[in-house]
């Protein structure tokens, strides 16, 4: 029995140590596996200014930065001459005074007294004396509020609308722009200038690829010939 067992033995020996040298190459590989997934999907979040400060207090972890501040998320470089950072993995960006943005892949800048970014939803909220520059479609847009969807392309526009394209000015208190299929949405007393032209109605579609524009409800309008 004892040399029956002792066969048993020496015969499992290396095939088990086989078997632990798979596991140790397949854990290696899984854990590449894992970082590089990591890595592709990671956020890219730098900071820098001239003075810091902050708090690590569970459930208000905060950083502020003054004085040339200046923040990258992924493709929007933030700067301020105050920016706050909260939350969960710096999940919220608080820029005041001088604020200026720039989406780099879609080549849109925000000039803002202040603005409040999500990084987790890619929501902007810009307040104040605040435009928009969508510079790939030259379109420019001013307001008292903004807010701009990067997942969905959409901006809102709220309080003393102005937007130009060429020779295009679009006036109103409400607006919403959709950025992928060139549309802007006008009400709240909309009016839209074409050169010479001048078109008012309750609502007002514009084109902005065409510079077509539908009115809806009552509707007026100057065109010189």
């Amino acid at each position: 029995m004892n040399n029956c067992k002792l066969s048993i033995v020496n015969l499992h020996k290396p095939v088990q140590k086989k078997k632990k040298y798979q596991y140790i190459r397949l854990c290696g590989f899984c854990l590449i596996l894992f970082l590089r997934v990591q890595y592709i999907n990671a956020d890219t979040f730098t900071f820098r200014a001239d003075k810091m400060s902050g708090s690590k207090a569970l459930g208000s972890e905060t950083t502020i930065l003054i004085g040339h501040a200046e923040v990258r998320s992924d493709n929007l470089l933030l700067r301020a001459d105050r920016i706050e950072i909260q939350g969960k993995d710096n999940q919220f960006i608080v820029c005041t005074g001088n604020v200026w943005g720039h989406e780099e892949e879609k080549d849109i800048l925000f000039f803002t007294d202040k603005l409040r970014y999500d990084r987790k939803l890619k929501i902007a909220r810009l307040e104040g004396n605040s435009s928009m520059e969508d510079r790939d479609n030259q379109i420019v847009t001013r307001a008292r509020f903004i807010e701009y969807d990067d997942k969905k392309e959409i901006a809102v526009f709220q309080i003393n609308v102005r937007l130009f394209k060429d020779d295009m000015v679009c006036r109103a208190e409400y607006a919403i722009y959709h950025r992928k299929s060139k549309l802007l949405d006008l009400s709240g007393f909309p009016v839209v200038f074409k050169k010479d032209d001048e078109f008012r109605a309750d609502k007002i579609r514009v084109d902005l690829d065409t510079d077509d524009v539908i009115m809806e409800g009552t509707v007026s309008g100057k065109i010189l010939n």
